[in-house]
This record gives structure tokens, C-alpha cells and sequence, in this order.
């Protein structure tokens, strides 16, 4: 370092007032950002990094800020400055939060747990996250940080963090499609949020995944389920019941009736009309207007009088339910409407009536197929 240089600083060093300190610390970030290295002894470069640490606060917000983009990448940097500066306000500390190798978990997560919105969120964009800091960053229960989180690709989760924030996509939706692309999502977990994902998304885990029809047809049925479900759970009827029940009294639930409300996506009060008229349960509806083929829709639609065409418009519009392209092929079409043709309707009464008192309906329509001739 040149003596004329060094003998300024020591001068302001041995002033101690606040206006030589901002002085002091303002040459030496100069000093050591615009300077060349080799002017420098590895001692002097090193003093001069203790004192800016001492004096650091007291240098204007622009030095400051343009000293934490010049250490933000140096992995010697001295860790007591680094950490000075990453606890500065955000201007100063983000390109230490986001990029500095220096600081440790134990640092990071010292700042999230002490620190604003702003510092998470710097921590959770950040070049390499480890799992602890991850779990840490969740655990502030703040949906913004989380999703920067789920997107960041070179973030760690843990196995625990990762079903914990599958059972929170529950409520929070911006959490699921970001969680879904994660590497540490598995099928168990993924068929959870299949539970109350969107159809897009759903397909998403159908395709993704790779899961086989079976599959397919015992989530949907699962899904159905959940999203029909009384939110009240007591002992009053839902709306949609009340409005079923009152319907059933006045003798007004029609087949063109059934059909809106499955084209209009009502299907809560669809289930509860088509069981007022059939007489069936409620997981025994949901199991009928979901079953893969539509077998047992059809001997339903019969067996309560509706016609052919209410009947394939109600089987088209739970076909649409399902993710595209995962109906087996041709069974819908084909295999439904057949058996609707070939049962008589007295026969498919009797069905029904056994239905009313045993979901196991698959021997009853085999049963149906055989006397009707039909394969399948």
C-alpha cells in the first residue's frame, strides 16, 4: 500500500469522531474494490477488512451496497463482514443472501428467524439451499417464501418438509403445481394431492407418474368423493340435499334436470337428486358415475325410467371428469350403451333394489351381460 495512503487512513483511524469513521470506511471499501490486489500485503488486506468490519455501519448506504456485490462472490471473504452485511437492510444484505458462499446454515437460518419478509426471501432464491435452511424457511408459514422455495430448483427438502407442504396444498393452492414438479415428490405422496388438485394438474400426475388405469379409476372415485362430501357433517342436510328433497316431494326432478346439473358442474346436487330417485347412497352414486365403463350408470338410468339420450349425455358428461386421454378405450361408447339397449327395465328394477341394500353391483351387472349376450 503507498505510505501517503496509509498514513491518511491511520490519520482518520486515530480521529474517532462519526464523520472520519463514514470517512475511514469509505476509502477503505475504495481502497480495496477499485485497487489492485497486488498492491496489498495478505496483512495489510487482512486489517483492512477488521477495520471495515468495525466501521462498516457508519459508511453510506451506497458504499455499502457496492461492497456486498464486490464480496458476494468471494468464497476468503472475512465471515464476520459477510454477516454484518447480510444482517443490513435489504438493499445491502441481498447479494450476500442470494449468493455468498461464505455464510452458513446456521447464519441463514439465524436471518429468517430474525429477520423481514425481504431476507427470507433473498435466502429462499438463493444459489444452494440445504434442507435445514429449507425446513426453516417453511416453518415461518409464509405462502410467498414457500413458493419461492418450491420453485427454486437448487433448494433441498427434506422428506418431512416435503409432507408437510403436500398436506398444506390443501388450502394453499399456489403451493401444488410448483410442489408437483419437485424431484422429491413420490407417487404415495402425489396420489394424495390428486385428492383435491385441479383436472390439469391431475393429468399432470397421471402423465408423470406413469400410473395404470387402475389407478386412475380408484383416485377418481377417491376424489369425487372427497369434493362431494358434506362440509357441515352434522346433522342438518346440505343445501344441495335440502334442495334435492324438496324437489323429490314435488315430483320435479327430470332428466333434463339431472343433466344440467352435471353440465353446469353441480355435481353435489346431481348426486343428490339421482339418489333421491334411485334410492342409492351417496358413495354409491359417486361409485356408479365413475365406474370406468358406465355399466352400472346405464342399468341405473334404466332401471328409474330415463331415456336413452338423457342417459348417454349423463355418461358423456362423467366421462369429461376423468383426466384425457386415460378412458379405456372404447368402453364408454361401446360397452354402456349396449347394456342400456339389451336390459329390460324390470330387470334392471330388481338390480337396483339390490343395490339399495349392497354396493357390491359388479356380480349384478355380469349377471345382466350374460342373460343380455353381451361380452366384456
Amino acid at each position: 500500500m503507498p505510505a501517503s495512503v496509509c498514513e491518511y487512513l491511520v490519520a482518520l483511524a486515530h480521529q474517532h469522531t462519526p464523520e472520519s469513521r463514514k470517512v475511514l470506511g469509505s476509502n477503505i471499501a475504495e481502497q480495496l474494490l477499485a485497487g489492485d490486489p497486488g498492491v496489498w500485503t495478505d496483512r495489510e488486506r487482512s486489517l483492512m477488512l477488521d477495520i471495515l468490519h468495525k466501521v462498516v455501519v457508519d459508511v453510506e448506504m451506497s458504499v455499502r451496497k457496492t461492497l456486498s456485490e464486490s464480496l458476494a462472490g468471494v468464497a476468503d471473504a472475512p465471515p464476520a463482514l459477510i454477516r454484518l452485511l447480510a444482517d443490513d437492510d435489504i438493499e445491502v444484505a441481498h447479494p450476500i443472501l442470494t449468493r455468498s458462499p461464505v455464510l452458513r446454515d446456521a447464519d441463514l437460518i439465524e436471518i429468517v428467524q430474525n429477520r423481514a419478509l425481504e431476507h427470507q426471501l433473498a435466502i429462499a432464491m438463493r444459489y444452494s439451499v440445504s434442507e435445514d435452511v429449507s425446513a426453516a424457511l417453511v416453518n415461518c408459514g409464509r405462502p410467498t417464501i414457500v413458493e419461492a422455495l418450491l420453485r427454486n430448483e437448487n433448494a433441498k427438502l427434506s422428506q418431512a418438509t416435503v409432507a408437510y407442504l403436500v398436506e398444506e396444498s390443501k388450502r394453499v393452492d399456489t403451493f401444488r403445481e410448483p410442489l408437483l414438479r419437485r424431484h422429491e415428490l413420490g407417487p404415495d405422496l402425489a396420489k394424495r394431492m390428486f385428492l383435491w388438485v385441479s383436472t390439469a394438474l391431475r393429468e399432470f400426475i397421471v402423465d408423470h407418474f406413469a400410473f395404470d388405469q387402475a389407478t386412475v379409476d380408484a383416485l377418481l372415485e377417491k376424489a369425487a368423493a372427497r369434493e362431494l362430501e358434506d362440509p357441515g357433517s352434522g346433522s342438518e342436510p346440505s343445501g344441495a340435499d335440502a334442495l334435492a328433497e324438496t324437489l323429490e316431494q314435488k315430483r320435479k326432478i327430470t332428466p333434463d334436470m339431472l343433466i344440467d346439473a352435471m353440465a353446469q358442474g353441480e355435481i353435489n346436487l346431481f348426486v343428490s337428486m339421482f339418489g333421491r330417485i334411485t334410492g342409492l347412497e351417496r358413495d354409491m352414486v359417486l361409485r356408479l358415475l365413475f365406474e370406468a365403463k358406465g355399466e352400472g350408470l346405464a342399468v341405473a338410468c334404466k332401471a328409474v325410467g330415463l331415456n336413452r339420450r338423457a342417459f348417454c349425455s349423463l355418461l358423456d358428461l362423467s366421462r369429461k371428469a376423468r383426466p384425457a386421454g386415460k378412458t379405456r378405450a372404447g368402453a364408454p361408447s361401446e360397452s354402456a350403451p349396449a347394456l342400456f339397449d339389451a336390459t329390460p327395465r324390470a330387470a334392471a328394477s330388481i338390480v337396483l333394489k339390490k343395490w339399495q341394500r349392497t354396493a357390491d353391483y359388479m356380480v349384478a351387472v355380469r349377471e345382466l351381460k350374460r342373460k343380455a349376450g353381451l361380452h366384456g
